[in-house]
Parts: C-alpha cells; sequence; structure tokens
C-alpha cells in the first residue's frame, strides 16, 4: 500500500472512532487535536498531530503549541512531546495517530506529574481597599437608571411616585369592595345578601 492509501484509511478509522468525541478534533485531513482530560481540569492538555506527506513510514508532526497549552510550562510540554516521539518509533510504519492518543490518555497522570497548575493572582491591598475623597457625592444606581429612561418613562415613572421616588403608601393594597363583588359573582350568592 502507497503511504496515500494508509492515510485514507486511517482517516476513515479515526472519523468513526472519534464520531461524537468532543475532545476530538480534524483540523485537516492530515492534522488533529486531541484534548486529554477534561475541560476545566488544570491538568488538562491538547496534542496536535499532523501527519507527514510519506506518513506511516515517517513519523508524524507532534505539537503541543496549542493556546490551551498555555498554562503548562514548556519543560513538561517537551517531556510529554519525547515520551510521545518514543512511542512513534516504536510504532513506525503502522497507522499510530490513535495509538498516540490513547498512549497520551493512559500516561496522562505521569506527563503531568510535574505541572503546577498556575496559582490565582494574589489580591493586592490596593485592589481591595479603596479610597474615597470626602468631596465626591454617593453615586446612586437609582439615579442612573432614571437617567437612562426616556421621556415618556420618566413622566409615568414620576405619576406613579412622589418626590423622593417612592410609591406612596397602599398603591399595591387590594380593593375589598372589588373583591367581594368578584367573589359573589364566582360563587353565585346574591350581591344583596349581608353574608
Amino acid at each position: 500500500m502507497s503511504a496515500n492509501e494508509d492515510q485514507e484509511m486511517e482517516l476513515e478509522a479515526l472519523r468513526s472512532i472519534y464520531e461524537g468525541d468532543e475532545s476530538f478534533r480534524e483540523l485537516s485531513p492530515v492534522s488533529f487535536q486531541y484534548r486529554i482530560g477534561e475541560n476545566g481540569d488544570p491538568k488538562a492538555f491538547l496534542i496536535e498531530i499532523s501527519w507527514t506527506d510519506t506518513y506511516p513510514q515517517t513519523p508524524p508532526i507532534i505539537s503541543m503549541n496549542a493556546f490551551f497549552n498555555n498554562t503548562i510550562s514548556s519543560a513538561v510540554k517537551q517531556s510529554i512531546v519525547a515520551k510521545l516521539q518514543e512511542a512513534v518509533e516504536v510504532n513506525l510504519g503502522t497507522a499510530m495517530t490513535y495509538t498516540l492518543f490513547e498512549y497520551a490518555k493512559d500516561h496522562r497522570e505521569q506527563f503531568m506529574e510535574h505541572h503546577r497548575p498556575a496559582a490565582p493572582a494574589p489580591t493586592s491591598i490596593s485592589n481591595i481597599i479603596s479610597v474615597e475623597t470626602p468631596n465626591a457625592a454617593p453615586s446612586s444606581k437609582k439615579k442612573d437608571k432614571r437617567e437612562q429612561l426616556s421621556k415618556a418613562q420618566k413622566r409615568k415613572l414620576a405619576d406613579k411616585t412622589d418626590h423622593k421616588g417612592e410609591r406612596p403608601r397602599g398603591w399595591n393594597w387590594v380593593d375589598v369592595v372589588k373583591v367581594r363583588d368578584v367573589s359573589v359573582l364566582a360563587f353565585g350568592v346574591p350581591r344583596d345578601c349581608p353574608c
């Protein structure tokens, strides 16, 4: 078989194996990415494998330069690529993309044992304490919101509220007479009944 026929067969196999797998991504017919680990996991990493023209007789290009791997130190990345290159040497001449992805999944803990997730940035005191000047007027969210209203909206709001911007006492009270009339109609009790 020629290299192109081997690549076509492996491409078909990869598509069928990883169909529906969110971790696998086909960048082109000769370039693939696989995320090892869950999306929020700090020890997750992304491997990119690109085939050369003579692959699988020659080794594929293995890269960890994806943006996803920015939190991983270059020493850890080089270590992972070196270990994957060892697996490439063993499998040279055969379809190995699936094998490399599975090898990385199986040895994930070993690959990432020297990786230290980035600690959250320390918050400095200047970020916590806010200094206020005595001349600064207190800002009100209601005032900011009111300034963004249209003229008609402001007029409606002014009609419903008093000069302080508060609704008058009893604005949501229920009129007892109206409620009694509705209940009389609903239950069939005559209006003249002194119930």
